[in-house]
């Protein structure tokens, strides 16, 4: 396999259309892998999450010019200080991350690109810190298998919970699977927005103009919580504005909103990707919280995501109780560590 080695952004955005058509064929397809995603994270270093940065993306090929691996890393110090590759993406903002191979060409990919960091012209590297792999990834398996090969230390840790729900593809079924309090409740509180309330209406937004305008919104929205607030540096604004205007223009973001009387009472910033919805973050008006507006526009997704035969609806990381609540299967992220 021919390795080669990104190093500008220019050269990453010249991958573009091979990046993410890889990606639909590899082991991990998710929407924090894109190249749109990556690309406007480096930008910002994970708005301002780090602070140095050398971007170090190692790419495999083929004889015949094909490209079948990508490792998007970059080269800085680790939260203990240590000189470490790490994946783009980390740590904060990207809740599940993954090498871009296709299952077939994992373990040669690993190989070559085990050698390849081994060697001199690799980073002095200290350790290879990659966090939010899915603890089901095909990868992990491998990772640990090549270490052991070479006498290198393999680690791995469990994070965050990630928990989601499988969808039925029906609404009725959906909530008849859930308890029963818990349905009542959904039901109730959709039932009062709709019947109780001033004119009441969900929507997601879909022109580009609404998502500038609409961002601005969410993000005054999440201010109004002190610690989102805080969260929302300039930097992280940034990045918001940039990846939700990049993932819309690629045709997988989902910005929604519930009002109540003409004002926004919540809103759900969500990535509608690989026939699943990956919520990502939500934003709550005060004025309107005696009304659980984040609760009745969740429903409202919920049952988008059956009518509209999504197969999961992704919480990502996080185990808030509300979650299994709305019946969440739990699962894990992972940070695996490996030391020469």
């Amino acid at each position: 396999m021919q390795i080669n080695v990104i190093r500008t952004l220019q050269e990453m955005n010249s991958l573009q259309e091979e990046w993410n058509a890889l990606l639909k064929n590899s082991a991990s397809d998710v929407p924090f892998l894109r190249h749109e995603y990556l690309s406007t994270w480096w930008q910002t270093l994970g708005g301002g999450e780090w602070t140095e940065a050398d971007l170090y993306i190692v790419t495999g090929r083929q004889a015949d010019g094909s490209l079948v691996g990508i490792a998007p890393l970059f080269f800085s110090r680790n939260r203990s200080g240590e000189p470490a590759l790490l994946l783009l993406g980390c740590i904060e903002i990207s809740d599940y991350l993954d090498l871009i191979v296709p299952a077939q060409h994992l373990s040669t990919f690993i190989d070559d690109l085990f050698t390849h960091l081994s060697g001199p012209q690799a980073p002095a590297w200290s350790v290879l810190d990659w966090y939010n792999f899915i603890d089901s990834s095909a990868t992990l398996p491998v990772l640990q298998e090549a270490a052991a090969r070479r006498g290198w230390n393999y680690t791995q840790e469990p994070l965050q919970h990630c928990p989601y729900i499988p969808i039925p593809g029906d609404w009725e079924n959906y909530l008849a699977s859930i308890d029963k309090k818990q349905r009542h409740e959904i039901r109730r509180k959709m039932r009062r927005a709709e019947t109780e309330f001033e004119p009441t209406r969900w929507y997601i937004v879909q022109e580009e103009a609404g998502v500038e305008s609409g961002i601005e919104d969410f993000m005054s929205m999440m201010a109004q919580d002190p610690a989102k607030n805080r969260f929302l540096t300039e930097a992280m604004r940034t990045q918001f504005r940039l990846s939700t205007q990049a993932a819309f223009r690629a045709g997988w973001l989902q910005l929604s909103f519930l009002e109540i009387g003409g004002g926004k009472a919540a809103g759900y910033l969500n990535f509608d990707y690989n026939n699943h919805l990956w919520i990502y973050n939500s934003a709550l008006n005060f004025t309107y919280r005696e009304y659980s507006p984040g609760w009745v526009l969740l429903g409202y997704l919920l049952q988008w995501a059956n009518e509209n035969k999504r197969q999961q609806f992704d919480f990502m990381r996080g185990d808030e109780d509300y979650k299994y609540r709305f019946g969440a299967v739990d699962r894990r992220v992972e940070r695996v560590m490996i030391r020469r």
